[in-house]
């Protein structure tokens, strides 16, 4: 006869399954003992067990005046084992099979209990080759971005330049739709192929009279516009999954509902200005804008 799992067991594997998901992150505040008991139903003692139980495998402890939180992966330190080529092999294809997951499904449906039941392993053996789930995220983002190299020799203008990387970044975020959100600027992720088209940027920049700040924040902006452009790319990915119906037809739809609006005089500038809009066409209006503009700065710049 199967054991039935005590109360703090059971708690402890739920939020031990969180802190490993990702769902709770290093510094985030795990329930109190309090909590515990009201979600929960058990004895002050039971929650207080469950937390000692996580305390004990390191994955949480006990701030003065803050309460419980997820402790932060152990940095490595010292010269320690390096990894071998299996190592190297394997987390290749949990970062592949991860990519094809979000790029399916979407980036929240990807936990690392959902990965190893796609590579027909356990969770915790996932944990060998990554820290968690935002590690695992780093990972997948570099692969995206390696997938489109900068060609070693580039267009000699620098407006070609930056098209040419704005381009193939917006091929990396449709072939991606999570891959945008991934991409957070105020909390920028170290990816070395992404940051490769930073660099990319700053050197079509240099020699045209523009500062170093002035240059950093062109090719920053520029970075942020088209990850910006493709922010609505995952949602529209999701809701054409769940409706079956695609992104252009949804569009279509509402440039028709909006110029039966129009026609019944409730917006007349709007009457006439249908342009038949599309993701790929405001990419490209609001590009050729930004390029203009920087266009203009360099014109005052050398002027």
């Amino acid at each position: 006869m199967e054991r039935k799992q005590a109360p703090y067991a059971r708690i402890a594997a739920e939020l031990r399954e969180r802190i490993q998901c990702g769902e709770l992150r290093p510094g985030d505040r795990v329930p109190s003992t309090r909590a515990i008991t009201q979600r929960w139903g058990v004895a002050m003692a039971t929650a207080s067990k469950a937390l000692a139980t996580l305390g004990q495998e390191g994955l949480v402890r006990a701030l003065p005046g803050v309460g419980t939180v997820v402790t932060a992966p152990p940095a490595t330190s010292g010269p320690g084992p390096r990894p071998t080529a299996d190592d190297t092999v394997q987390r290749a294809r949990m970062v592949r099979a991860a990519v094809e997951i979000a790029d399916a499904e979407g980036l929240a449906a990807l936990t690392m209990r959902r990965l190893g039941v796609e590579l027909g392993t356990s969770a915790m053996s996932l944990y060998r080759h990554v820290n968690g789930k935002e590690h695992l995220v780093v990972l997948m983002s570099d692969a995206a971005f390696g997938e489109q190299s900068l060609p070693q020799w580039p267009p000699p203008h620098w407006r070609e330049r930056l098209e040419l990387s704005a381009t193939l970044q917006w091929r990396l975020y449709q072939a991606h739709p999570w891959l945008a959100g991934a991409m957070n600027l105020n909390q920028p992720l170290l990816v070395p192929n992404g940051i490769r088209h930073i660099d990319w940027a700053l050197a079509a920049l240099d020699g045209l009279g523009l500062d170093a700040g002035t240059r950093m924040h062109a090719a920053v902006t520029l970075f942020a516009y088209v990850r910006g452009h493709a922010m609505g790319l995952e949602p529209e990915s999701a809701a054409a999954r769940s409706s079956g119906v695609s992104g252009e037809q949804r569009m279509q739809a509402q440039e028709d509902r909006l110029a039966a609006r129009a026609g019944g005089g409730a917006f007349p500038a709007l009457a006439d200005a249908r342009a038949g809009l599309s993701p790929e066409s405001l990419f490209r209006f609001g590009l050729t804008a930004l390029l203009d503009g920087l266009a203009a700065r360099l014109t005052t710049a050398t002027g």
